[in-house]
């Protein structure tokens, strides 16, 4: 298992995160699975053994379940070198006050959140969404309160846009506050528009970049194919993530992924991983699942080296187009692009 450095911070993860999502089984999250303590434990210990650092849950997964069995799992006693990252932002109650990024919820929900883990501090603590209408100072500022008193060691964001990330960076260095060193992001082969402005700021601003849902809720894992949805699925199951806009585009993708994994005698699944592993800026991929089979087969991704060519094959037939101003300063600017600037457009400048 390979190690990297988390943005601008000492801390190294593994390339690899477990996800928890499935923890529990309550509400919404049902139809993404209902894994109980007993398996949770072994599928854990299974992440762990190959070298796993960093578990990744959220207060929302199954309203507080997946961190109560994240905490029950590592027993109020943290195992030799293990990170927990934790995630709030959506409601836990009906009141007016049990959601958002106010210093009022956040706070609540971390104290909380540490109660469930049994542990007396969370390693990285995101925000899970944007809140549009609390002061965003009012939303640094807590995190900064919560890493003061040693209830957090990092901070991060997660399904923010370009320019609110921007905003968050720049009031924690305007008051020399605590900084995002990560974010959390849904990319994948099939859904790649965080390469227009996410991945770039990450690269220019120093931010660690986590991959969530990297198979799209299980499209990418090859055992769903043009017309046929295999049984078991969360498309089955009614659920809506990620939103797929070109049908036909997602099948050519999932054809050239069996290609490639036939051709190298290894699934579909650990193809579309070690894609994104390979991709600049990313730090950590999120892998779920329900069984053991999956996480074995999603671990085994860690060791895959993708080739030139491979990577070319899946790069042309999931690229997305060239927006404005993007290619604006393609054709303008090309001979003053910086390193952010060019890991969207250097694919597309003409070759010597």
């Amino acid at each position: 298992m390979e190690y990297r450095q988390l943005g601008r911070s000492g801390l190294k993860i593994s390339t690899l995160t477990m996800g928890t999502m499935t923890f529990g089984g309550k509400g919404w999250a049902k139809a993404v699975g209902e894994v109980g303590l007993a398996e949770a434990r072994r599928l854990t210990d299974l992440c762990l053994d190959a070298g796993v650092n960093l578990i990744d849950t959220a207060d929302v997964y199954s309203h507080g379940i997946s961190e109560e069995i994240v905490g029950e799992i590592l027993g109020g006693v943290r195992k030799d070198g293990v990170l927990i990252a934790t995630k709030a932002r959506y409601a836990m109650g009906e009141g007016p006050n049990d959601a958002a990024s106010s210093r009022y919820h956040l706070i609540r929900a971390c104290e909380a959140s540490l109660k469930r883990l049994k542990t007396d501090v969370i390693d990285l603590y995101q925000l899970h969404e944007w809140d549009g209408l609390t002061p965003l100072e009012e939303t640094m500022s807590a995190l900064g309160t919560l890493v003061t008193q040693g209830k957090v060691r990092y901070i991060g964001c997660s399904n923010f846009t370009g320019w609110q990330i921007m905003k968050a960076l720049g009031i924690s260095a305007a008051d020399h506050r605590q900084r995002f060193i990560s974010q959390q992001i849904h990319y994948t082969l099939e859904a790649r528009e965080a390469e227009y402005e996410l991945l770039p700021i990450s690269i220019d601003q120093g931010l660690g970049v986590l991959v969530w849902s990297p198979l799209a809720a299980g499209l990418l894992s090859g055992k769903h194919r043009r017309n046929q949805t295999a049984e078991g699925s969360r498309q089955l199951a009614g659920w809506t993530e990620p939103p797929i806009r070109d049908e036909d585009r997602l099948w050519n993708i999932v054809d050239v992924l069996v290609e490639i994994g036939e051709a190298r005698n290894v699934s579909a699944a650990q193809v579309a991983l070690a894609w994104l592993l390979g991709r600049k800026a990313v730090t950590s991929v999120i892998i779920g699942g329900r069984s053991e089979a999956q996480f074995k087969d999603n671990l085994a991704s860690a060791d895959l080296k993708l080739t030139a060519d491979e990577r070319a094959r899946l790069d042309k037939t999931s690229e997305l187009p060239v927006l404005y101003p993007y290619w604006h300063q393609l054709t303008t600017a090309s001979d003053r692009l910086g390193e952010a600037d060019m890991s969207l457009l250097s694919p597309h400048l003409p070759r010597s």
